[in-house]
C-alpha cells in the first residue's frame, strides 16, 4: 500500500515537471513569436536607429535669368577626388588611419603632380565629426586632371599602383555664365555648413550654397532647393558599413526624401543694356542705371570697377577674399545704389518744379546773371565769368546758370526745395529689392535742423544758393537719381525700382501683359506738375541735348529726341579740389521708354565726361530697339517716339 502511494507520488510529480516544462515551451514559444513576429518591425526599426545614420542633401539651387531668358547664374557638377577613409581602416589607434589616409593622398599628389591641400587636422576633424562621409581631398579638379585621374595606374582595378578607396565624386557648384556681367546685382553664393532650421533627425548635413551678395542674397529663399534625406548603414565603429544603404525612401508614403530644385528667378534687368552700360564705363570709377519711366523696371545697374563672381566659386581663396576687401577702388562696392555723391547741377530741375509749385515763380520768369550771384559777402560764381545776359527758365536749364537759381532759389525758399526733393525720394531708401555688402544708401536732403543738429548753426541765404546748384551737403545715389530722371520722363509718377519680376519653377521669360506690353509697377508717388511746368523744364532739358549751346550736346543722337541735364559736382578741399561729372537723361522725348543716371568719379565735367558715354549708351539701346521692331507697325510705332530709321 505504501509503495503504491509512493509511485502515485512520484508520477505526479514527473507529471508536474512534464506540466511545468511544457509551459515553458509554450512561454518560450510565445515570447519568441512575439520577438520575432508580431514586434519584428519595431525591433528592426530600432536596431535601423541605431545603425543608420542620416545626411541632410540640399536640392539644387534654382536658377536666374534676364527678362528675355538669358541665364545669368546656373549650377554645374564639380569634379572632386574623394577618400572613402573606411576603406583605409588600420587596427589599433585612430591615428594609425590618419597616418594610412596621408600615405594615400601622397600617393595620388605624387601620381597626378599636384598638390596636397588637405592637413592631417583636417582629416582628425573629418574623422571625429563626418566619418562615413567620403573625404574630399581635391575639388573641381578640372577637365585635364579628370582626365590625368581616369588614365593613371592608380585608378584602375589590377595595376601595380591602384588605390583602392579612391574615387571621382560630384560636388554642385554654382557658375555665371556671363562672366562679370551684372555681378553687383547677382553677387554670389557661398558654402554653409550651419542647418537652416533646428533639426536633431539628421546626424550629418551637407555644406549648401548660400545666397552672399546681390540677387543670390535677396531671393535666396526662393533659389534655395528642399533639402532631402540619405541613410547610411554604419558599423559599431562608426565607419561606413560594406552594405550600406544609398538611399532609403521606400518606406515613405510621400517624396519628403528626395531634394527637390529651388524655383527660378527672373529678374527685369535686360542683360544687353547691361553690357553697354558696363562697357560705357570702363576704365572709370562710376555708375550708371536705366530704368523704365512707365512702371520703375531696372533695365541696368552697372557700378565700375566690378569684380567676377565666378572667382567664388566652387569657393573662394583666403588670399583672393583679402585682396577684393583691400582694393583701394573697391569692386566689391555697389556705387549705383550704396554710395553717395554730391549731385551739382543736375539738381536743378528740382529747383526749377519746387519754384513753379510754390507759385513763387512763372515760366517766364526772367532774371538777368552777369557771370556770379551775389548777395551780401556772398559770391556764388556761375561758370560762364562773362554771364548769360538776361534769361528765362528754360534757357537757364539749357546754359545750367548758376546766377538763375541762385535768385531763383531765393525767391521761392529752401523749404519749397526740400519738400520736392523729399516728395522725389531724395534722403530715402528707394526699397529696391537688392541687397549689396553694405545696405542701400539713403543719401542727405539738408535743412534748418539738420544744420544745427550737425554743425550747431542756423539755415542761412547762402546755404539755399549751394542747395540750388547742387552744392554743399546734399547728396545721392545714381539710383534716386535716376527715379528723379523717370518722374520727369513720365510727367510726375513716381515708381519704386523693380529689379526682381518673380520666382517660379522653370520660367525663363516674363510673359507680358498690360497696356502696350508693359507690367504694371508700384506707385509710390504722384508729384503735382502741371503740363505747363512740364513743357517749360522738359524743354529746358530738351535744349541741353538738342541746342547748339547746350550743356549736354555731346550727348546728341542723330534723329532722336533725347533729354538731359548735365551736372559737374565739386568736393574735395580747396587745396585739392575734384569733380564728379553727372548726367540725367530720358529717350525717346515724347514718349520716354528709358531713364538714365550716371556719374564718373574725378572727372572733367558732366558734359566733357558723362554726355559722350550717355551717347554711346543710347545709341546701343535704341539699336537694340530697331532690331526688335521689324514690321511696317513697330517701325512706325518707332518713328513716333522719336527714333528715326
Amino acid at each position: 500500500m505504501a509503495l503504491n502511494d509512493n509511485l502515485d507520488h512520484e508520477l505526479m510529480r514527473v507529471r508536474v515537471a512534464i506540466l511545468l516544462m511544457l509551459m515553458g515551451i509554450i512561454f518560450l514559444i510565445g515570447v519568441l513569436w512575439r520577438i520575432q513576429v508580431r514586434d519584428t518591425s519595431k525591433y528592426r526599426s530600432r536596431f535601423a536607429r541605431q545603425s543608420m545614420r542620416a545626411m541632410r542633401v540640399p536640392g539644387p539651387r534654382g536658377r536666374i535669368f534676364d527678362r528675355n531668358g538669358v541665364c545669368l547664374a546656373d549650377n554645374r557638377p564639380s569634379y572632386c577626388i574623394a577618400i572613402y577613409v573606411e576603406e583605409m581602416r588600420q587596427p589599433g589607434k585612430s591615428s594609425n588611419t590618419v597616418n594610412q589616409v596621408e600615405r594615400v593622398m601622397d600617393l595620388v599628389a605624387g601620381e597626378l603632380g599636384i598638390k596636397r591641400v588637405v592637413t592631417r587636422h583636417d582629416i582628425k576633424i573629418h574623422m571625429l565629426k563626418r566619418r562615413p562621409l567620403p573625404l574630399l581631398a581635391w575639388r573641381d579638379i578640372g577637365e585635364e586632371m579628370l582626365a590625368r585621374w581616369q588614365e593613371s595606374d592608380i585608378s584602375m582595378p589590377g595595376r601595380e599602383k591602384y588605390l583602392p578607396g579612391v574615387a571621382v565624386a560630384i560636388e554642385p557648384v554654382r557658375i555665371y555664365p556671363q562672366k562679370d556681367v551684372a555681378a553687383h546685382i547677382i553677387g554670389f553664393v557661398g558654402y554653409s555648413h550651419a542647418v537652416r532650421k533646428p533639426d536633431d533627425d539628421y546626424d550629418f548635413h551637407l555644406p549648401e550654397l548660400q545666397g552672399k551678395y546681390g540677387v543670390e542674397k535677396t531671393c535666396d529663399t526662393l533659389l534655395f532647393g528642399k533639402s532631402g534625406e540619405r541613410l547610411m548603414r554604419v558599423d559599431a565603429s562608426g565607419f561606413l558599413a560594406p552594405n550600406f544603404l544609398v538611399a532609403d525612401t521606400e518606406d515613405r508614403d510621400d517624396d519628403s526624401g528626395n531634394p527637390m530644385p529651388g524655383s527660378d528667378v527672373v529678374l527685369a534687368m535686360d542683360v544687353r543694356i547691361q553690357k553697354m552700360a558696363e562697357y560705357v564705363l570702363q576704365g572709370e570709377r562710376g555708375a550708371v542705371v536705366v530704368l523704365d519711366p512707365r512702371n520703375g523696371d531696372v533695365l541696368a545697374l552697372a557700378s565700375a570697377p566690378t569684380f567676377s563672381p565666378n572667382v567664388f566659386t566652387p569657393r573662394i581663396s583666403s588670399k583672393d577674399w583679402a585682396e577684393l576687401q583691400k582694393d583701394k577702388e573697391k569692386p566689391l562696392l555697389n556705387r549705383a545704389m550704396c554710395e553717395v555723391y554730391a549731385i551739382g547741377s543736375i539738381f536743378k530741375p528740382v529747383v526749377a518744379f519746387a519754384a513753379l509749385v510754390s507759385g513763387s515763380t512763372k515760366p517766364g520768369t526772367s532774371y538777368s546773371c552777369p557771370g556770379k550771384y551775389t548777395y551780401g559777402r556772398l559770391e556764388v560764381g556761375c561758370w560762364r565769368k562773362s554771364g548769360h545776359g538776361t534769361l528765362a527758365m528754360r534757357k537757364a536749364l539749357e546754359q545750367s546758370c548758376n546766377t538763375y537759381f541762385c535768385k531763383l532759389s531765393v525767391a521761392c525758399g529752401y523749404k519749397a526745395i526740400i519738400k520736392t526733393a523729399e516728395a522725389l525720394g531724395m534722403g530715402r531708401k528707394t526699397g529696391i529689392n537688392l541687397v549689396g555688402l553694405v545696405g542701400e544708401a539713403k543719401g542727405c536732403v539738408p535743412s534748418d535742423a539738420w544744420k544745427r543738429r550737425v554743425y550747431g548753426d542756423k539755415w542761412r541765404i547762402a546755404d539755399t544758393c549751394h542747395l540750388s546748384i547742387g552744392q554743399g551737403p546734399i547728396n545721392a545715389t545714381p539710383l534716386q537719381m535716376a527715379v528723379m530722371a523717370s518722374t520727369i520722363a513720365n510727367a510726375g509718377c513716381i515708381y519704386k525700382p523693380r529689379l526682381v519680376f518673380k520666382g517660379n519653377q522653370g520660367s525663363r521669360q516674363i510673359r507680358f501683359r498690360g497696356r502696350n506690353g508693359v507690367i504694371p509697377g508700384r506707385l509710390v508717388g504722384k508729384m503735382p506738375w502741371t503740363r505747363s511746368m512740364l513743357d517749360v523744364v522738359r524743354g529746358g532739358m530738351l535744349d541741353v541735348v538738342s541746342a547748339p549751346t547746350g550743356t549736354g550736346k555731346r550727348a546728341r543722337v542723330l534723329g532722336v529726341k533725347m533729354a538731359g541735364k548735365t551736372g559737374t559736382a565739386e568736393y574735395g578741399s580747396r587745396s585739392n579740389p575734384k569733380k564728379h561729372a553727372w548726367m540725367i537723361a530720358f529717350v525717346p522725348f515724347d514718349n520716354p521708354r528709358y531713364a538714365i543716371a550716371m556719374v564718373i568719379e574725378d572727372a572733367l565735367s558732366g558734359g566733357r565726361s558723362a554726355a559722350p558715354r550717355i551717347k554711346l549708351l543710347v545709341e546701343e539701346i535704341l539699336r537694340l530697339d530697331a532690331t526688335a521692331m521689324t514690321g511696317p507697325a513697330e517701325r512706325r510705332a518707332c518713328k513716333e517716339q522719336g527714333v528715326e530709321s
